[in-house]
């Protein structure tokens, strides 16, 4: 091998010849067949080489690794496989070494770009490590203003060849929007490392209004309109006067209506009485020798509704039907009443009868003039 160790930097090439001799006594063929880790990234020119007994050839080996993480960084064994066509048992194996050099190369994404919330946001930071060596890096938050504060969990990270990270982030605005529509805030993560310039990952925080703007407006309108109607009712407001309060004496002047007092008939007198009465005035009569006068209509008027009185109230008092209504107040009697001076016969005074009343029983014209 010439040179025994080689280096070579991902993405480029590098090259180093093998010499093979033929120490045999016939021309053979030798194929070449790269082995180890290297070997998809090892390329042979040629592939065969025919030698004669005693000659010499030369073969080119390749070295291409990718600018992946696949290539780590670090030496790296190589061989080749050299098997002769002649003598299939008699394989040599060379041997070499190539060191890759390190290189870094890290991305990073925000997902998503844009949050929205009220009080919060809640991105994730994905840190991709593209290069063949281990990362360290460190993550920070700023935007233009100072508006926002930043949570990251966590604040440093370590990351092999090939892998990503993903940091959770909290963004929170120092000033809660109430009313209003959406604000749109900027800002940016950094990914730091040491000995190269930090990585500046933008993002997009929408804070939300807590109230919509329609309703604020609404609730202003009303306000303005509230306050309008209390100016315009305490400048305009109806007097209101009692009636009562201003005209006491045309009030106390108007006097209630009062009833006029029913009229009540005197009650009649029992029969008992009546005969009693009688009997005096006839003892009166017989001691002083006067003449007995004739009863006038009026007279026997009361007479008979007295005995028509008297007369019910017996027969109710024995369990038989009530007694009928005095007529005192009918026309026909005090039409009578006023005419106490016409005469009138015994007969005349008895066929007297109420408008609206029945006539007096037998026993009751009986009872003043007897049977």
């Amino acid at each position: 091998m010439e040179p025994a160790s080689a280096t070579v930097d991902p993405g480029s090439t590098a090259s180093v010849r093998l010499r093979v001799r033929n120490t045999g006594d016939i021309v053979d063929e030798y194929r070449f067949e790269p082995v180890g880790d290297l070997a998809p990234w090892t390329t042979v020119e040629p592939l065969t080489l025919r030698l004669y007994p005693g000659t010499t050839g030369t073969v080119e080996l390749t070295f291409a690794p990718p600018r992946t993480p696949d290539a780590t960084a670090g030496p790296h064994p190589y061989a080749v496989r050299i098997i002769p066509t002649e003598h299939p048992d008699a394989v040599t194996v060379p041997e070499g070494n190539l060191t890759v050099t390190p290189f870094t190369e890290v991305r990073a994404e925000l997902v998503p770009p844009t949050v929205k919330g009220r009080f919060r946001g809640r991105p994730r930071l994905a840190v991709d490590n593209l290069g063949n060596t281990e990362v360290t890096a460190s993550l920070s938050g700023s935007d233009t203003g100072d508006k926002l504060s930043y949570d990251l969990r966590s604040g440093n990270v370590q990351i092999e060849p090939g892998r990503a990270a993903f940091v959770k982030a909290t963004l929170r605005p120092r000033q809660i929007t109430w009313f209003g529509s959406k604000q749109e805030q900027p800002y940016a993560l950094a990914v730091k490392r040491s000995g190269t310039e930090p990585m500046d990952v933008d993002g997009m925080f929408v804070q939300r209004g807590i109230l919509p703007g329609w309703l604020a407006t609404t609730f202003g309108l009303l306000c303005v309109l509230t306050i309008a109607f209390v100016v315009i009712w305490l400048s305009y407001r109806p007097q209101v006067k009692s009636v009562a309060r201003e005209k006491p004496v045309e009030a106390g002047a108007i006097a209630p209506v009062k009833p006029s007092p029913p009229i009540v008939d005197p009650p009649p007198k029992p029969d008992g009485e009546e005969d009693e009465g009688s009997g005096k005035s006839g003892d009166g009569d017989a001691d002083g020798g006067e003449e007995k006068e004739e009863p006038s209509a009026a007279t026997a008027v009361a007479v008979a509704e007295a005995a028509g009185t008297a007369a019910p109230r017996r027969r109710r008092s024995s369990g038989s039907r009530p007694r009928p209504r005095p007529c005192a107040s009918s026309p026909n009697a005090a039409r009578a009443a006023t005419s106490a001076t016409a005469p009138t016969s015994r007969a005349t005074a008895g066929r007297t009868r109420c408008a609206t009343g029945p006539r007096p029983g037998p026993s009751a014209r009986r009872g003043r003039y007897g049977p």
